[in-house]
């Protein structure tokens, strides 16, 4: 009987053994999750800042998700200028660019005001407004302007400086001269003031512009006379520094909502961060280009920027090119260090 019972009991569990064997076999094999793939575009060239730190808080992003997301970084308007690129957030063609905070203001006006003339007394100040509880007041208005399209951080793009043929020490030395500036309104609160001629010769053509006499000077950040090679088409680089470009890190608004609260905080830190190296990066630049662009045969200009400072600041508190209220520049000005 024993022996009976023993033989049955082995039985079963042989059997046992090959219904799991054949569950396990059959089971259908788990299919790898193919990662959320997304576009991030921007107008600069692949040797610049803004790129370098574009790639690395892509990386950074999918490593901290666990690679559920993969972020494509498009450069040198490969998907487009900036307006182009700007407008696909609402298109779905992309889903995070860099875009100039002037651009933006097209949008929502107020969040333009940190690209007039003069508005920031350095790269200290800039910093402190893009780390501010004001800077994010005007984000939400932006975001709520644009139907959702979220800013996650801002970027010091560097300190205009005017180009030229003949130095420039004061004011007067820009009457009637004629100078390329980009085709936004705040931009020529500046040329305005100085009694300039402004021409919107479209970036791309700028340096055969400059080359052909059709204008006499530009105005742009340290890196980027470098980076376009201004330098070699202009003798004099006159450290006006007035106008502090910055650029802002903005993602669509249905990616954003697509996003998890914890994805959300870690697209927030990862962006912030990127946009803190690359500010500090720029900043870095700007000083160590003085002495190389001596030795391209430059002359660097330490102008006097008070008659410039005083030539606009009447138009930073009552002009028809305001996109701000006084209560908003009041705002922006207790943020000095």
């Amino acid at each position: 009987m024993k022996k009976t019972l023993f033989i049955l009991t082995m039985a079963l569990l042989v059997i046992g053994m090959g219904f799991a064997g054949g569950a396990k076999e059959s089971a259908p094999a788990q299919k790898a999750v193919e990662p959320v793939k997304l576009k991030w575009a921007h107008v600069y060239e692949t040797s610049e800042e803004f790129h370098k730190w574009a790639l690395w808080a892509a990386e950074e992003f999918k490593k901290r998700t666990n690679g559920k997301y993969q972020i494509e970084v498009f450069p040198a308007s490969s998907l487009g200028k900036e307006s182009d690129i700007v407008e696909g957030l609402s298109l779905g063609s992309v889903n995070i660019v860099y875009a100039g905070s002037a651009f933006i203001g097209n949008t929502y006006g107020p969040i333009a005001m940190g690209e007039a003339p003069f508005m920031f007394t350095g790269f200290e100040h800039f910093m402190n407004y893009a780390k501010s509880d004001f800077f994010k007041e005007l984000a939400a208005g932006y975001e709520q302007a644009s139907k959702g399209n979220h800013i996650t951080a801002n970027t010091y793009y560097g300190a205009r400086c005017v180009t030229s043929k003949k130095p420039i020490n004061k004011p007067e030395d820009m009457k009637g001269l004629k100078i390329r500036v980009p085709n936004a309104p705040l931009y020529l609160m500046f040329t305005e003031a100085v009694g300039a001629n402004a021409a919107p010769i479209a970036f791309a053509e700028v340096y055969l512009a400059l080359q052909q006499g059709v204008v006499d000077a530009q105005e742009n950040p340290l890196p980027t006379i470098q980076a376009k090679k201004f330098y070699e088409v202009q003798k004099y680089i006159n450290l006006t520094q007035h106008i502090i470009n910055n650029l802002l890190t903005i993602i669509s608004a249905s990616t954003w909502q697509k996003l998890t609260p914890e994805e959300k905080k870690i697209f927030e830190e990862v962006t912030v961060e990127a946009a803190r190296q690359c500010s500090m990066a720029i900043r870095k630049a700007e000083d160590d280009l003085l002495p190389w662009f001596e030795k391209q045969g430059n002359i660097i200009n330490k102008v006097d920027r008070k008659p410039f400072i005083d030539a606009v600041a009447p138009s930073l508190k009552s002009s028809p090119r305001m996109t701000w209220t006084l209560d908003q520049y009041n705002k922006m000005q207790a943020l000095k260090p």
